[in-house]
């Protein structure tokens, strides 16, 4: 595969001025974030300072690899500043309400898989049974209320960050349409809880949307300990304010490939969970991921290399395995359904009875025909077809059979053979 260089005019917020003074320029830059979300939020307390280190790391890779724009360097620092003022705001919330921190959140379904294997249709219709609960675009996005919100008036009238995520939602679309075939993106449905983990700083979407090859590899190397201690506490928080708007609460429905990556933390957290683990042929998997990375940096960075996109998804994609197996051989399975891709396009209600038979868990018809309709208006053909190929990315299939040959032999070709 191409090995592309990078470092070079991709400084996120200004231009570096020389490369002599990087220590102090990426010093100065973290202490800038910090004071403009201390002076955006009216607040000084960050909590658990766990997240400074990571936020180093990123920030040393933006500058040094992603070639942003002027557009990429500004969306940049607006999301870095909104991801710590929302921490700040979230101390602030705690300290007003400490019974936020006694929140029992039971999860029941947290479905996994390498991305593009059909995650995100799977969480969304688990998600139409309202006996359980889950988190929309919206609220992964900006877990915490916008300034003004009352806890009193919560119940009467559409929470300002609807319209806020709604916005950042047909912007993205609007600046690359493209997007659209790649991913269903809907500020009000089911999403991926894992931005919450970028409030540690520690999670895969930077390194989906830019080239930061030097933090993906730090960040795949960390525990995870405090990044879902973090995931925890925000989902307490989030919990505590649906009981405040009116809103039945019940086990969540979460997904995230990212959390293939600590399993183990996720399942210390949430003990009662079930893994759902859907999977796809890599052949398939690793050109359409890379696709939508292609597609994301596309936004935001003046060049976008395919194979920087094709080692960001390899990367991910041999951690993700490894760990996962690993979890998995520890708990002897117990904790695991199996889905397989193709299943979910040819009868995906079936598929759900048997995850629901797999953990004893009834289906009545009145959700199972709420999941058939939704199945029905949804399809994969609603939307642009998403074309991609393995050339496209220099990704080689005889390679890929032979670096994932274990997977294929376990989870992939006794399927194809009807297994």
């Amino acid at each position: 595969m191409t090995s592309w260089r990078a470092g070079h005019d991709c400084a996120p917020f200004k231009r570096p001025v020389r490369v002599g003074d990087a220590p102090a320029r990426h010093s100065a830059r973290r202490a800038s974030l910090l004071a403009e979300a201390r002076e955006r939020a009216g607040l000084s307390d960050f909590g658990d300072g766990s997240f400074r280190a990571p936020l180093a790391k990123l920030l040393e890779a933006i500058e040094g690899e992603a070639r942003l724009t002027a557009v990429g360097r500004a969306v940049q620092r607006t999301r870095i500043v909104g991801l710590l003022s929302a921490r700040l705001q979230m101390q602030a919330w705690l300290a007003r309400h400490p019974e936020i921190e006694d929140e029992q959140v039971d999860v029941r379904f947290v479905v996994v898989g390498f991305p593009r294997t059909g995650t995100t249709l799977l969480q969304r219709i688990l998600a139409q049974d309202s006996r359980s609960s889950w988190l929309a675009w919206w609220e992964c996005r900006h877990p915490v209320p916008l300034p003004g919100w009352q806890v009193e008036e919560s119940r009467r009238q559409r929470d300002p960050r609807v319209a806020k995520a709604e916005a950042e939602v047909a912007a993205m679309i609007a600046g690359n349409p493209a997007l659209a075939a790649v991913h269903p993106l809907d500020a009000l449905a089911p999403d991926e809880d894992v931005m919450l983990l970028e409030h540690a700083f520690q999670s895969s979407p930077p390194a989906g949307s830019m080239n930061v090859p030097s933090y993906l590899r730090w960040h795949l190397a960390q525990d995870g300990r405090t990044a879902y201690a973090d995931h925890a506490r925000f989902l307490r928080f989030l919990q505590w304010q649906k009981r405040m708007r009116g809103e039945p609460v019940g086990p969540f429905v979460l997904k995230a490939p990212h959390h293939m990556v600590h399993l183990d933390r996720l399942l210390e957290r949430y003990p009662g969970a079930t893994i759902v683990y859907t999977h796809r042929d890599p052949l398939d998997t690793l050109p359409s991921l890379a696709s939508m990375a292609l597609q994301l940096r596309r936004l935001t960075c003046d060049t976008v290399h395919p194979a920087e996109c094709a080692d960001y998804a390899l990367t991910t994609a041999r951690c993700r395995l490894a760990r996962t197996e690993g979890v998995r051989r520890a708990t002897g399975g117990r904790r695991f359904v199996d889905v397989w891709f193709s299943d979910m396009a040819n009868d995906a209600l079936a598929v759900v009875e048997r995850i629901y038979g797999a953990i004893g868990l009834d289906l009545p018809a009145g959700v199972r025909a709420g999941m058939a309709r939704y199945i029905a208006e949804n399809g994969r053909e609603r939307r642009p077809p998403h074309g991609y190929t393995l050339e496209q990315f220099g990704l080689d299939a005889d390679a890929i059979c032979s670096e994932f040959a274990s997977y294929r032999e376990t989870h992939v070709v006794p399927h194809q053979r009807g297994g």
